[in-house]
């Protein structure tokens, strides 16, 4: 049941948007479950105090949730750890059973916006139109350089095939290109991927091997972490493209900076990055950025870098703040929440040692 006073909901990392779309689905479908506080603030033991007397807080991807910070905010009272992602990497699990705790996440969330930014971000390191974009404004119109390849005929692998994977796959089959996946746990028959969508699934060397095109969509656990390191990049076909917009450390940074030096990776795309909780949703354009790794990485050309960024539409925020507070009503009413990440007094994930499906 309900408590008699107003629960009380702590949202940490919380940028304008956040506010924007909770406070709408909040009135809109939920006008009684809460009363929210913002802080701009990331979680960390040095904020956990903020959520004192808070029963539930709310994360990101970027959010402290280890031992140390989950057991400060239990000894203040809170209950509920709410995830508005996909990815729990950052939480310790075991310490949120052991304590008792409810913890969920949003597992999928407009799916096909990541899938189509994932697009987005080959194409314009393909076809270089950030480059003729900056070109024009300056009056310059000259082609020197900006050469891509045409899409139709070549191979995309898919590494990951959960919601969002399998919305790339629809889109590339789209291009009329030929389409390789590996997952150690697909959740459909290579029947069926081969007949919805025109693939066919190959272990990961073979696939690196083969594919003009690389794309990440894997949730990061003990056995991904660094899946694209020295060894797999020497098996890349030389001059493809790798593109992450999934979790940062699935790539091996310094590595793939040495195979773009060597010119074996013919560019590099990225919306993640494996330190990029110490800058990424904040602006640092008036300081020095002192991660030479991230630095290195924009002085080459044919290297992108945005900021987490894929999953920013409206139809995906709407979802994710629709989610996250549907979890908070499950526990309230101590309904069974389909997202609970420990059910029970058990934990309802793998044991990392491999990937799970879906991001």
């Amino acid at each position: 049941m309900p408590p008699s006073t107003p629960l009380k909901l702590a949202v940490f990392s919380a940028k304008s948007y956040d506010k924007t779309y909770l406070d709408s689905v909040l009135t809109a479908q939920y006008p009684s479950l809460c009363e929210i506080s913002y802080h701009p603030f990331p979680l960390s033991l040095e904020t956990a105090p903020l959520a004192a007397e808070h029963r539930a807080i709310c994360a990101f991807v970027n959010d402290t949730l280890d031992a140390p910070v989950i057991r400060a905010l239990h000894a203040t009272g809170t209950r509920a750890l709410l995830l508005r992602c996909a990815g729990y990497n950052n939480v310790d699990l075991s310490t949120a059973e052991e304590l008792g705790l409810f913890v969920a996440n949003v597992p999928s969330y407009s799916p096909e916006a990541v899938a189509e930014f994932t697009i987005a971000l080959l194409q314009t390191l393909n076809r270089n139109t950030h480059r003729a974009y900056n070109r024009v404004r300056e009056g310059n119109f000259n082609l020197e350089g900006l050469m891509g390849q045409t899409l139709h005929g070549k191979t995309v692998g898919i590494v990951g095939t959960g919601r969002i994977g399998l919305a790339l796959a629809r889109i590339v089959r789209g291009f009329g290109c030929r389409l390789l996946a590996s997952d150690p746990k697909p959740g459909l028959s290579e029947e069926e991927f081969a007949r919805e969508y025109g693939g066919q699934f190959v272990d990961l060397k073979t696939l690196l091997g083969q594919s003009d095109i690389v794309s990440l969509h894997c949730p990061l656990t003990r056995g991904t972490r660094h899946i694209i390191d020295t060894e797999n990049l020497g098996y890349m076909k030389k001059g493809a493209l790798l593109v992450n917009t999934s979790r940062g450390p699935l790539i091996n940074t310094k590595a793939a900076i040495e195979a773009l030096k060597s010119g074996t990776l013919g560019g590099l795309a990225l919306d993640v990055y494996e330190e990029e909780g110490a800058y990424f949703y904040n602006d640092h354009s008036h300081e020095i950025i002192h991660d030479d790794t991230l630095m290195r990485l924009m002085t080459f050309p044919n290297v992108l870098v945005c900021g987490h960024q894929a999953f920013f539409t409206r139809e995906a925020l709407t979802e994710i703040a629709g989610t996250t507070l549907a979890n908070l009503q499950d526990w309230v009413e101590g309904r069974h929440c389909a997202n609970s990440l420990v059910r029970e007094g058990h934990l309802a994930v793998a044991d990392g040692k491999e990937p799970v499906r879906g991001i």
